[in-house]
This record gives C-alpha cells, sequence and structure tokens, in this order.
C-alpha cells in the first residue's frame, strides 16, 4: 500500500513561532510525532511518504503516487485538514483520518469527506484499518471502545521520513495521560487518569535512533505531563544520564509538567542532570478560588509563587500557561496574572480565554447548564470564549487583550526574562560543574551568527529596549556566559509575539463587535496601548 502522510497547516499560534524560526531559517518548531508513530504501526511492508504542510506543499507526483492518504490534526488544524481531505477525494483517493480532532468530533472529520475515521489511540484501532482494507472496504469507522493500549509495545517512530533539517527540535513521547482532573483538560478525556510510560529501553532505543540520524540539537518530550508517573519517570531519568554522558550529552531536552514537580527536588535534580533545560507548566491563574472551581487542586497545595521559583532554582527555565474566564472569576483578573508573571520573572507566558473543549467535563457540564455557545471545534487563542461566561464577555475579553499586550511590551518581557536567567545562571552553573564531560562542541553556524546580529539590530538598536538589551547581555556573559545563548533564544521568541499580540487583538476585537451587534448592543471599541513596538 503506497501510503501518503500529510500533516495539516497550523494557523499563527502562540506556538507557531513564525518570526523567530525565519531567523535561523527553520520551518517548523517541531515535527508530527503521531503521523510518524502511525507510519511504525502500520505494516512495514508498505511504503510511506511524508509531508508536513508546515513545511512544505503536497507535490503533484506524490497525490499520484498514493493509494491511501492518512490525515491526523489537532482542533486548531482544522481548516486545513478539511482542505487536504478534499484535494485527496477529487484525485480520487482513499483518505484515513485520526488525531485529537477526529477524535473529539468525529461527526466533522465525517462530514469533511473521510472514507475511514480511525479515533483513540493507533495501536488498537490502526490494526483494524489494516484489516478493513484487506477485505477491500472503502469506508468504517474504527473505536476502542475505552480501551487503552500499553505503550511499552508501541514501535520507534519512523523518524526517518521526517525533514529533518526543517525543525527547530525533534519530540519523542515517554507517556500518555495524566493522574488529575482538571475539569477543562481534555488529556484526561483522550488518554485517561492512569498514566502509561514505555520502558526506559524504549525511550532510549528512539534516542538512539535519533542519534544515529545525525541529530544533535534540543528535544521535546511532549508528554502532557512528564511527571505523572514520577516513579517510572526517575528509572528513566536514572538510565538517561549515563546515555547521555557516554555520548557527550548531544541532546537538551524539555518536556511539559504539573506544578507539583516542586515538590519532589531529587526528581528536579535528575531532570536537570539529564539535560532538561525547559518545563511548561500549566498554571492557569494565581486566583485560588478559580484554580478550586476548575478542580485544578493540585496547584493550591502550596504557594504557586514559591513552587515557580523553587523550580526556577533547580536549573529549569519556566514557560506557563494562564487562562481567564473562569466560572465565578472577580474583576481584574487579566491584571493579576500579568502581575504574578512579572513577579516570577516567567519569560514566556501562555494566556488563553477559557475554551470547552470538546468532551471535557466542562463541556458536558456547560451544555446541562445551556450555556455552551456551539458544539463546533473552531476554538484557539484567536478567538472568543466558546461559552457564556458568569461575567460580562465584554469584561472578560477586555481583560485579556489589555493583559495580553502587556506580558509582550518589549521591555517588560525582557526585563522579566534577564531576572530569570540570573536565577538560572547560578543555577546550572552549580550542575555544570558536577558533569564529568562537557557537551560536543560544534563548528561556527553563520545562521546563528546572522540571527544574533539580526537580534542585535532590531532590540539593541532600533527598539526602546537599546539600553537595557546591552545592558543585559552585558551582565550575563560576565557573570553566567554558560547561559547566554539560551538567553538570546529567548529574546529571539519576542520577534513572535510583538507580532502576534497584534493579530490576536485585531481578530477578537472584531469578533467582539460582531457578538455585540448581533446582540443589539452598541459595539464599543476595545482599546488598548498603542501598536508601536
Amino acid at each position: 500500500m503506497r501510503t501518503l502522510l500529510i500533516y495539516p497547516q497550523f494557523p499563527p499560534s502562540f506556538w507557531s513561532f513564525e518570526n523567530t524560526l525565519k531567523l535561523i531559517h527553520l520551518k517548523a518548531q517541531l515535527p508530527p510525532l503521531g503521523m510518524v508513530t502511525v507510519a511504525a504501526l502500520l505494516p512495514q511492508t508498505w511504503e510511506f511518504k511524508l509531508v508536513d504542510r508546515n513545511v512544505r506543499e503536497v507535490t503533484a507526483a506524490e497525490w499520484d503516487w498514493a493509494e491511501l492518504v492518512i490525515i491526523s490534526a489537532m482542533i486548531v488544524q482544522k481548516e486545513d485538514f478539511a482542505r487536504q481531505i478534499q484535494q485527496a477525494k477529487i484525485r480520487g483517493k482513499l483518505v484515513a483520518v485520526g488525531g485529537p480532532y477526529a477524535t473529539a468530533l468525529p461527526q466533522e472529520a465525517q462530514a469533511a469527506g473521510a472514507d475511514f475515521l480511525v479515533l483513540d489511540e493507533g495501536e488498537i484501532t490502526l490494526p483494524l484499518l489494516v484489516a478493513a482494507l484487506a477485505r477491500g472496504e472503502t469506508q468504517g469507522i474504527f473505536r476502542a471502545h475505552g480501551e487503552k493500549p500499553a505503550v511499552t509495545e508501541t514501535p520507534i517512530p519512523r523518524f526517518d521520513l521526517l525533514e529533518m533539517q526543517a525543525y527547530a527540535e525533534m519530540s519523542v513521547q515517554f507517556s500518555r495521560g495524566c493522574p488529575f482532573q482538571c475539569e477543562f483538560c481534555d488529556i484526561i478525556v483522550l488518554y485517561g487518569r492512569k498514566p502509561r510510560t514505555k520502558t526506559p529501553t524504549q525511550l532510549l532505543a528512539e534516542l538512539q535512533y535519533l542519534y544515529d540520524l545525525g541529530w544533535r540539537k534540543s528535544i521535546f518530550v511532549v508528554d502532557d505531563n512528564f511527571i505523572g508517573n514520577k516513579r517510572n519517570v526517575k528509572l528513566l531519568l536514572q538510565a538517561l544520564k549515563p546515555w547521555l554522558e557516554e555520548r557527550n550529552y548531544p541532546f537538551s531536552f524539555g518536556t511539559e509538567a504539573s506544578v507539583n514537580l516542586a515538590e519532589d527536588q531529587e526528581l528536579m535534580d535528575w531532570m536537570v542532570a539529564c539535560n532538561f533545560g525547559t518545563v511548561f507548566l500549566g498554571i492557569e491563574t494565581p486566583d485560588a478560588d478559580s484554580l478550586e472551581r476548575t478542580r485544578k487542586f493540585q496547584n493550591n497545595r502550596d504557594p504557586l509563587r514559591e513552587s515557580v521559583l523553587t523550580i526556577a532554582r533547580s536549573g529549569l527555565r519556566i514557560m506557563a500557561g494562564f487562562i481567564i474566564g473562569f466560572d465565578g472569576e472577580k474583576p481584574g483578573a487579566g491584571q493579576r496574572i500579568v502581575d504574578f508573571v512579572q513577579d516570577t520573572a516567567i519569560p514566556t507566558a501562555m494566556l488563553s480565554m477559557l475554551q470547552a473543549l470538546p468532551d471535557t467535563a466542562l463541556w458536558h457540564r456547560l451544555q446541562k447548564e445551556g450555556r455552551l455557545l456551539n458544539g463546533k471545534g473552531d476554538i484557539h487563542q484567536a478567538t472568543l470564549m466558546n461559552f457564556v461566561p458568569t461575567r460580562p464577555l465584554a469584561e472578560v475579553t477586555q481583560e485579556f487583550i489589555d493583559a495580553f499586550w502587556n506580558l509582550y511590551e518589549p521591555k517588560a518581557m525582557l526585563e522579566r526574562t534577564y531576572r530569570h536567567y540570573l536565577i538560572l545562571g547560578a543555577a546550572r552553573r552549580k550542575s555544570r560543574r558536577k558533569r564529568a564531560k562537557s557537551p560536543e562542541k560544534t563548528p561556527i553556524n553563520w545562521i546563528y551568527i546572522r540571527a544574533f546580529l539580526l537580534l542585535c539590530w532590531r532590540q539593541g538598536i532600533r527598539r526602546s529596549t537599546r539600553g537595557q538589551f546591552w545592558w543585559y547581555l552585558g551582565h550575563l556573559l560576565w557573570r553566567y556566559p554558560h547561559v547566554v545563548s539560551s538567553y538570546l533564544s529567548v529574546c529571539a521568541q519576542a520577534e513572535h509575539f510583538l507580532e502576534y499580540r497584534q493579530m490576536v487583538r485585531a481578530q477578537i476585537e472584531t469578533q467582539l463587535a460582531a457578538v455585540l451587534a448581533q446582540e443589539g448592543a452598541l459595539p464599543v471599541p476595545v482599546t488598548a496601548p498603542s501598536l508601536s513596538p
């Protein structure tokens, strides 16, 4: 079976980093790990080609070659997902779809024209697709019906199908599932509340494959909560450390974790020892009442501020997610988030209005209360809330726009990034001394030198940050030169956020005006600071 795997385009988003990637001539931040895992799960007698449309277009020759087209997507990719199904059907191809979007909203995937819906987790449902094709069937819906596969038998993903030079990072997965019960989260719906992990041997085999393919940069561990099973994570890290030492630390790592990581100093020390540099935390809000209402109890165990600082002082750079629009939320929530981010010096903070994701506990509760506005999957960071909030929508929206704008005000972001790296510099200096070997030396990369010069021009000369930029860079070079390259990479992220915040504001204002007009209210303009950076 000649199988063409297509990964749809992402619209501009918090995570797309278009302008940052342009600085270093890369096309996308992360590869489609799900697609290369699907390729590994299918019969290896089949032939495969993979096209990530965030990297390039599908060629006419690839369309002609294919007998079966497989497409997977997240909700945010829904528009291009539908386009690629249509393109395949125009050419008379069989189309199978899966992934989080199709699993959450199968009726939308079916309406787009897909022949086969391969839902839930592929270890269970892909063999059903293969059997149906062998029988000559041309349509079908395959579900796991609540069964969750062990991932200990999941094969090594087909990383060889990727155009690896196009990506900033590679990605691997160690676990699926999360033990917590946050009302708004769809991870526990998709993967369950019992974290299932691979064995250390499995993950080391995946890393070895990436190493053999020549990869020598960052790897993102895509687990939605890397520390969901702390025992197994520690076993992994204990096996990973000697593997890294033997190869002179060829990779750095990032991942996502719950805030209770701060409770386990041993685990944080192991992560730093294994070259984990970044962790994304789901903080959501500093308001304890909102955390309680949304059942994110783990964030109320200890003071959030101290938890964030504890993790940073252990040597892990923090990225964090925040949400505005929880039920019962008091006015000023947006500014409280901004104040918390500035106080804790979190460089990269993702802020969204709350969305009810399909099939979550929040979705079902709001549906019963008659507050869900639609059953569609057209929700992302630049769309209004898809339910009726307990505060006026215009009030929540105004706070979101103001907070998002202020979080990425250039001087504010640069200042908190600098303060964060003062903490990391001291922490990582201690960890570096414990290493038996130093990382591999790499040749001069002129693309990165060009990117550095562009950064100096934009942030050190053209913008109002010029004084800060040179003072902070000079001070870090003097005190903590070992974190300067990482510091500059975060400074480069500002190039994405400066443009993205303008796009978010414009789109949200337009949507709000339309809603107010439809309700018969006067569309009072939502004001914000000047667009000038």
